[in-house]
C-alpha cells in the first residue's frame, strides 16, 4: 500500500439513512474536498456547502469539516462530508471520489491503522476501539472506553519508567565497576518488586475482565421437571426452550444470551438431574454437569420448601425455591409461570457477578495477559539474581530489558506486525 495515497470511505452505516458521512484521509484530502465543495471552512469548523461533481453538476448539499495533520483521527489531513443518506446520493458521492478524483476506497480498519502508524493511537487503544464498536452491554462499553482512552498505555508508561530507572542503576555498577559509586541493590530491588506486584494484581483480575468482554455463563441446575426451562423462557420473554410435563424433555444444554444489569450473560438450561439408564439422556446430564461446573455462576432450583438442593451448593451459588406459586409466599422463591421473584433473581445474579468484577485493572485480552506474564517471568529472574550473594549485573540488566520489551509489545511498539491483520479485519470500512 503506497504510504501517501489518499483514501475515503463511508464512515456511517450503509443503507438508507437521514445522513451519510464520508471520511477522506491523506495528502490530497483538502484539495479534492475543495474541488467538490469549493472554498473549505476554517479548520475544525462545520459549514454547509453545495457539493458538485467534476462537471459542475450538483451532487447534494452537505456539511463539511476538516482536520489538519497531527490533529485528526488518522494523524493525516482529514475531511468529513455529511450528505443526505439516500442510496443514490451515496453512490454518486462514491463515484465522484473514486472515478473523478482517483481516491482509493479504504480497506477495513485502514483509518485506524493509519492512526496507529502515525502514533495517534497505540495498539491497545486500537483494540479498545474494536471492542467499543462491538460492545453490547454497559459493562463492555465502560471497559472498552477505558482502554480506548489509553489506560493501558498510561500504566505501561509508569512501569517502564520504574524499570528504566532500575536498569540505569544496574548499568552504573557495570560501567563504573572499578570506582566506588555506592550500592544501589536495595533501590533496584524495591523498583523491580513494586512493578512485579503491580503486574501480579493486573494478572489476577484478567480472567474476570476478559469475561466482561466475552460474557459470563450462568447455569440453571435442578432435578427433572424443576422448572428450569420454564424459568429460562420467562427470563427470555419467549419460548427459547421446549417445556412439558414429561421428565427429561431437555436433553442438551440450551444457551440464551442476555444483558443483565449491564453484564453480558449466557444462561445455560441444563438437563434435569436424575439417575437414568437411557443413553442419550445420560449423555445430556453429564454434559450439563460439566457446563455447570465450568460456569461462572449456578442457579440451583429446589423442587419444594423441604426438598434439599439437587447438588451441593458452593460459595456464590444462588439457591432458590422453584414453582413458588404452588407454595404461597416464600422467601427466595421464584416462579417462571407467574413471574414471582424474577426481578429479585436478576438482581441476585447481577450482585454476584458484580462482586467478582475487580474495581481496578485495565487489561482485557489474552494477548495482554501473555505480555504481562512474560514481563513477570523476566522480573522474577532479575529479583532472584539480586537476592543471591554474588550476582552478575549484566544478567540482571538483560532480565530488566526483557521485561521492558514485553511491556513494549503490549502497547504495540515492537513485534506486532503479525497481529495487525487479525485486529483490523474485524473493523468496518469507515474505521
Amino acid at each position: 500500500m503506497p504510504e501517501m495515497d489518499t483514501i475515503f470511505a463511508l464512515a456511517s452505516a450503509r443503507g438508507k439513512s437521514g445522513v451519510a458521512v464520508f471520511r477522506i484521509s491523506g495528502a490530497q484530502a483538502f484539495s479534492v474536498a475543495e474541488k467538490i465543495a469549493g472554498a473549505l471552512p476554517p479548520l475544525r469548523q462545520v459549514s454547509l456547502r453545495v457539493l458538485r461533481n467534476a462537471c459542475g453538476e450538483r451532487l447534494d448539499s452537505g456539511l463539511v469539516v476538516r482536520f489538519a495533520a497531527g490533529a485528526s483521527f488518522t494523524g493525516e489531513d482529514v475531511v468529513e462530508l455529511s450528505v443526505h443518506g439516500s442510496l443514490a446520493t451515496v453512490a454518486a458521492m462514491e463515484a465522484s471520489l473514486s472515478e473523478e478524483h482517483g481516491l482509493r476506497l479504504a480497506e477495513p480498519g485502514e483509518f485506524t491503522r493509519r492512526a496507529l502508524e502515525n502514533g495517534v493511537m497505540d495498539l491497545t487503544q486500537v483494540e479498545g476501539l474494536g471492542d467499543l464498536l462491538e460492545a453490547e452491554t454497559e459493562s463492555q462499553r465502560k471497559q472498552a472506553l477505558r482502554v480506548l482512552e489509553g489506560a493501558i498505555g498510561s500504566l505501561v508508561d509508569i512501569w517502564r519508567a520504574q524499570l528504566v530507572k532500575a536498569a540505569a542503576l544496574v548499568e552504573v555498577s557495570i560501567d563504573f565497576v572499578e570506582e566506588d559509586v555506592g550500592n544501589f541493590d536495595a533501590e533496584v530491588l524495591a523498583a523491580l518488586e513494586s512493578v512485579r506486584q503491580d503486574l501480579a494484581r493486573e494478572i489476577a483480575g484478567q480472567a474476570v475482565r476478559e469475561r466482561i468482554q466475552t460474557g459470563f455463563e450462568v447455569a440453571i441446575v435442578g432435578s427433572v421437571n424443576a422448572g428450569k426451562s420454564t424459568l429460562l423462557n420467562a427470563l427470555a420473554g419467549r419460548e427459547a426452550a421446549i417445556t412439558s410435563d414429561i421428565a427429561g424433555t431437555t436433553r442438551d444444554v440450551i444457551e440464551l444470551r442476555m444483558d443483565i444489569a449491564g453484564f453480558a450473560v449466557t444462561l445455560l438450561d441444563t438437563a434435569g438431574l436424575r439417575a437414568t439408564e437411557e443413553m442419550i439422556e445420560t449423555i445430556g446430564i453429564e454434559r450439563g454437569r460439566k457446563r455447570a461446573r465450568d460456569a461462572d455462576l449456578r442457579i440451583i432450583l429446589c423442587d419444594g420448601p423441604d426438598t434439599p438442593p439437587p447438588v451441593e451448593p458452593v460459595d456464590g451459588d444462588i439457591v432458590v425455591l422453584s414453582k413458588a406459586d404452588l407454595y404461597g409466599d416464600q422467601s427466595r422463591g421464584i416462579s417462571g409461570v407467574t413471574g414471582q421473584g424474577l426481578d429479585w433473581l436478576l438482581g441476585e445474579i447481577a450482585r454476584e457477578l458484580g462482586k467478582r468484577v475487580p474495581r481496578d485493572g485495565v487489561t482485557v485480552r489474552r494477548r495482554h495477559l501473555q505480555a504481562l506474564e512474560r514481563a513477570g517471568i523476566s522480573l522474577d529472574a532479575a529479583i532472584e539474581k539480586l537476592g543471591s550473594q554474588a550476582y552478575i549485573p549484566e544478567l540482571v540488566a538483560a532480565d530488566i530489558r526483557q521485561a521492558m520489551t514485553a511491556l513494549d509489545s503490549l502497547i504495540g511498539k515492537i513485534d506486532v506486525e503479525d497481529l495487525l491483520g487479525d485486529i483490523f479485519a474485524s473493523f468496518c470500512i469507515g474505521k
